[in-house]
């Protein structure tokens, strides 16, 4: 099977480099909706990286982020960086896909490279700034809480809501500050396995390569796992600041990680017990917006290993049974 069409490259170039600006510039200036809508940014750069090759692929990206640059103009170093670095979870995904690895394996590499990828270049530019790194992430969280607060204000949420929000203002930024590696880890697991469950109807869908992962409603997180989410619960009860500081990121990235079981589970069911797809859209808005929901099924992800809610022990059990 080709990885590469020969037909109009420069028109399909073209409409690559439009279609994945115009997702890039609906994220940057949709309020509310544009982290979900940036979640996209990558697809259409994995797609045309395998359709018209690395090459082309590279090409794609570096015009989208110029694009972005020339819009943002001095702004924000940070918001040009972060969409250069969804456009290349799609060109080190497609790249990933050609070696063919496991799904664990796939995304752990991808997320590796991106992240890698990001902290160089936000550490040369702040070694030729004046701002430190720390200073620039500092400030592209100040605008984006400032930002929400904006947003708050355009819903008509009560003066006492809003104010309280204001107040608390400095201490979400200290925080989110010192989680910080555990949301930039969490937020690319998250964008490169929506992008991965995406591009496989896609890839598929055009006779494009696209490796076989088998079923992904029936994926488990590896068991060592559990000992990082107990090493981390551990060092959360730690005296020291910094220990229970690596604690608690460790706890978050994890939680990503059982999510991603959770869901599995869920979509498990739905597709055992052959939920519409209406039905199965608004339950899993239900899972977005509702914290308990969600932390109910990171908590299914997690308890799997002992509960195993899709009975695949059993299953493998009988079948080894049956080789007997």
């Amino acid at each position: 099977m080709s990885h590469i069409t020969h037909g109009e490259p420069q028109k399909e170039f073209v409409t690559a480099t439009a279609i994945t600006t115009l997702i890039a510039l609906a994220g940057l200036y949709l309020p509310v909706l544009g982290f979900l809508v940036s979640v996209f940014v990558p697809l259409p750069v994995l797609f045309y990286r395998a359709k018209l090759g690395r090459s082309q692929g590279t090409l794609i990206l570096i015009a989208v982020t110029l694009i972005v640059a020339s819009m943002m103009g001095r702004r924000s170093i940070t918001s040009t960086v972060f969409f250069f670095e969804l456009g290349l979870v799609g060109l080190i995904l497609s790249e990933v896909f050609a070696m063919n690895l496991s799904v664990e394996k796939t995304v752990a590499v991808t997320t590796g490279v991106v992240i890698a990828t990001g902290g160089v270049i936000l550490a040369l530019y702040g070694l030729l700034s004046t701002n430190s790194l720390w200073g620039l992430m500092s400030d592209y969280l100040h605008r984006n809480l400032e930002l929400a607060l904006a947003i708050y204000k355009e819903m008509e949420v009560s003066e006492e809501r809003i104010a309280i929000l204001a107040q608390s203002m400095e201490g979400i930024l200290y925080i989110m500050l010192r989680i910080m590696p555990a949301i930039v880890i969490v937020s690319t697991l998250f964008v490169v396995w929506s992008n991965l469950l995406l591009a496989r109807p896609l890839l598929r869908g055009r006779d494009l390569f696209c490796p076989d992962f088998g079923t992904l409603n029936e994926w488990k997180a590896p068991e060592p796992l559990v000992w990082l989410v107990i090493v981390s619960g551990v060092l959360i009860l730690m005296p020291n600041q910094g220990l229970r500081l690596l604690g608690i990121n460790g706890l978050i990235i994890m939680m990503m990680i059982y999510f991603f079981q959770g869901i599995a589970i869920v979509s498990f069911y739905f597709e055992k017990k052959q939920f519409p797809r209406l039905l199965r859209g608004i339950l899993y808005g239900l899972i977005a917006l509702q914290q308990l929901v969600l932390l109910l099924v990171i908590a299914a992800g997690f308890l799997d290993m002992w509960v195993d809610f899709r009975r695949m022990k059993k299953g493998v059990e009988n079948q080894d049974e049956s080789h007997t």
